[in-house]
């Protein structure tokens, strides 16, 4: 496996049903990030250095994906955000840290930081919504692609065998600048989701959409919002070409927390971390900055 940087090691934890794969780096303020699909830890390769100098970085693979083990169910993500919480908090024994999310990683540490959230130092969501939160997840059916992977068992057919055509067109078509994703990460990312079960596992994440939609929108009933900053990003470039959310991250996060600022990067579609890596840094240290201890 190839990494940005030598100080990055790799470690694995026992987590209830699960074996999580993380990877560390650097000293300081726990930052815990947090990945989506069709994606592992390594997103975050080009921006792990950068908060290394100032933070200790966690960047776990979730469940099923990367390198951690793959159940066969659990991918609702209060049941996911579990996973991270018992790496964090009870492994790595870290009473507080920020939170990080981008794409399914996002909706993850919504429902981490709904649950705990005395321990969220600060939460910054990436190009993606909150199930529940009385928007629409999927635009409509513009993201035809959550459609198709809820389908039981057809696109674990279609698909295996041909995991690199489909997901090159993802992190093509997804990006406003189609070769923020280079050969070696394409190469890696094909490597774990090729593994037996992953396409199953990434999969379950969106089949359990429902299922989050329900536990979010129960929750914001009661009239709880999230207490600690939060900073909401958005690919500015949408359709034909970058996907990216824009300001409805914003207004995503707008509706399920108290205090929150939102930011919409240029030239970016919906993968941040690799197409605008030194903006989404400088945004996040910044805010980091002017966020408290």
């Amino acid at each position: 496996m190839t990494s940005s940087n030598d100080l990055i090691t790799h470690h694995f934890a026992e987590v209830g049903e699960v074996m999580l794969h993380y990877v560390t780096a650097g000293s300081g303020p726990p930052i815990v990030l947090l990945h989506g699909w069709p994606q592992t830890w390594y997103e975050w390769r080009h921006i792990i250095p950068r908060l290394a100098e100032r933070f200790t970085v966690i960047a776990p693979d979730l469940r099923g994906l990367g390198d951690s083990s793959r159940p066969l169910s659990g991918y609702d993500k209060k049941t996911v955000s579990g996973d991270v919480w018992r790496l964090v908090s009870e492994q790595l024994g870290h009473e507080t840290f920020h939170l990080v999310g981008h794409d399914w990683g996002g909706p993850t540490a919504f429902a981490l930081a709904a649950a705990h959230p005395e321990s969220i130092r600060t939460l910054t969501i990436v190009d993606v919504v909150i199930p529940g939160d009385g928007g629409d997840f999927s635009e409509g059916g513009r993201r035809w692609h959550h459609q198709f992977h809820i389908t039981p068992d057809l696109p674990e057919a279609l698909i295996t065998g041909r995991e690199r055509t489909y997901l090159q067109w993802f992190y093509q078509t997804f990006s406003y600048k189609s070769d923020a994703i280079d050969d070696d990460a394409l190469n890696e990312f094909v490597r774990t989701y090729s593994q037996r079960g992953a396409l199953r596992a990434g999969f379950n994440f969106y089949r359990s959409i429902g299922q989050d939609a329900a536990d979010n929108a129960a929750l914001l009933k009661t009239g709880f919002k999230l207490p600690m900053p939060v900073l909401a990003i958005g690919g500015g470039v949408s359709y034909p070409h970058g996907r990216g959310r824009g300001t409805s991250v914003e207004e995503s996060l707008r509706r399920v927390a108290n205090n929150v600022r939102g930011e919409v990067i240029p030239e970016c579609g919906h993968f941040v971390p690799e197409e605008q890596p030194e903006k989404l840094t400088a945004l996040l240290l910044d805010f980091l900055n002017t966020s408290g201890p």
